[in-house]
């Protein structure tokens, strides 16, 4: 029998009864279930399946265990689509952070949210001839001609959800993140266990690329598939959108749809960042607020504080770090990508304070820094 961590047990032991159904749904099939549509009690158990499984995080390291050993003394290029978003600086410190470890060192670009600036920041990093490049949040698809120059060049390119699917795609030699349909579903399932699928929501949708339109497409499918739940509306706002702004339409919102509105959904955990300001004391204080990703410090922040957010799907931003370093060396060495890919993980309350949590991060505790400088020979 499989022995379960405290958190593990606490979360999934009043499930028991659901298991068979979970063998029954397969986690990325979930969308495709068409049996639970005339059935509210049948949906919320399967829903309420996945958040318990995604909230316990494992313990054991299952990433790879072989591959190359560790150039020497590399240059990389990271670019960031816009490291104004806490998550993809983060990220970019950590990967600079690993980098510097290992004797190799990281230039650094921002693109500050235009899609313009992507094109000549990638000619610029081509131009310093580095050993590879990160595109960090960006289109890789937009950006397929300087993809296609890099790889020319010799130089392979790594995304950071920088597409809808993961791994080998758009010309990246692989393309590391959470899969967008999974992060998006396991937010919207979120809200229907806690309002025990008798939500009524508005998603705000960031769709500046696909892998964030695949985001809230999947939360759009998943709660249109709750049979007692309500879709009321879905906006565009602009991810810098200024927060009086994004606080207008929070209190209109209100006024339209009344008690009827009961949970806001997001595909960026950025788009909640207005929540912070005074002028939040206008939103009625039972309206929750759920983000797909990434799991930035706000929303730590904002959770535990009970600030509006009551969750998030977080992503392990210095694991990934590590990987793509990895990646890179494999591409290097001209070894196919690892095909790796950490589980998401849904932060709430409950277990915030798990995980690299008391540091407002998703921090797993697998081992992935031992496991990859076992690999690398370190």
């Amino acid at each position: 029998m499989m022995k379960l961590n405290p958190l593990q047990g606490w979360l999934i032991g009043p499930l028991r009864s659901f298991f068979p159904l979970l063998l029954s749904f397969p986690l990325l099939a979930f969308a495709a279930s068409t049996s639970s549509e005339g059935d509210s009690a049948l949906f919320l158990g399967k829903a309420t399946i996945r958040v318990a499984h995604a909230m316990a995080f494992k313990n054991i390291w299952d990433g790879p265990t072989n591959g190359p050993k560790l150039a020497t003394s590399k240059t990389i290029a990271f670019i960031g689509a816009d490291l104004g978003d806490p998550s993809q600086q983060r990220l970019a410190n950590a990967v600079k952070e690993v980098t510097a470890s290992v004797g190799w060192s990281t230039a650094i670009w921002d693109c500050y949210g235009l899609a313009a600036r992507q094109a000549d920041a990638m000619a610029r990093a081509m131009a310093l001839k580095p050993a590879a490049i990160i595109f960090a949040g960006t289109d890789a698809k937009a950006n397929a001609a300087q993809i296609a120059i890099a790889a020319s060049k010799k130089i392979p390119v790594i995304g950071w959800n920088a597409a809808p699917a993961l791994g080998a795609t758009d010309g990246l030699f692989t393309n590391i993140g959470t899969e967008p349909k999974e992060a998006g579903q396991l937010a919207a399932m979120l809200g229907i266990v806690e309002s025990k699928a008798k939500a009524g929501f508005v998603v705000l949708a960031d769709n500046s690329t696909p892998y964030l339109a695949a985001k809230t497409q999947a939360m759009i499918d998943t709660i249109k598939q709750c049979p007692s739940c309500a879709l009321l509306s879905v906006e565009e706002p602009a991810i810098a959108e200024k927060p009086e702004v994004a606080m207008q339409r929070m209190v209109d919102l209100q006024k339209q749809f009344g008690t009827h509105l009961t949970y806001v959904m997001a595909t960026n955990d950025r788009l909640f960042d207005f929540l912070a300001t005074p002028a939040a004391s206008a939103i009625d204080g039972k309206l929750e607020f759920i983000s797909a990703g990434y799991g930035s410090a706000s929303a730590y922040t904002r959770i535990r504080a009970k600030k509006g957010q009551m969750g998030t799907v977080a992503e392990p931003l210095n694991l990934q770090a590590w990987q793509m370093i990895d990646e890179i060396n494999r591409a290097l060495a001209g070894e196919k990508p690892s095909g790796f890919a950490p589980a998401p993980y849904v932060v709430t309350l409950q277990n915030i304070a798990f995980y690299g949590g008391t540091n407002n991060a998703f921090e797993p505790s697998d081992g992935y820094q031992s496991a990859y400088k076992s690999i690398w020979g370190r």
